[in-house]
């Protein structure tokens, strides 16, 4: 049974910039890192489907932000009650 390699993120783009600015081929990539030409391919052809959500990053933002407010308020809301529910279980023992 053979271990499989894990490449570093950083490694993969670094590698397809590369090759998409034409400073190597797949085939010397491939010769380079010892790495085989579909498994290189396939890196290249993720990057550039992906690509796309780079530009994606302020509304995935603004989605975030509207959660972490909702939750936020929640929290709140539940800090509330159980504050009352303390007040109100202190003033039933106490009768």
């Amino acid at each position: 049974m053979t271990n499989r390699k894990s490449y570093t993120a950083e490694f993969k783009a670094a590698l397809v910039l590369e090759l998409l600015t034409e400073q190597k081929s797949i085939a010397q990539a491939s010769r380079e890192n010892e790495i085989k030409d579909s498994v290189i391919s396939r890196w290249k052809q993720e990057f550039i489907e992906r690509s796309p959500q780079v530009f994606e990053k302020e509304k995935l933002g603004d989605e975030r932000e509207k959660r972490i407010a909702e939750l936020e308020r929640m929290i709140g809301r539940l800090a509330m009650e159980l504050e009352m529910s303390k007040k109100v279980s202190r003033f039933l023992s106490s009768q």
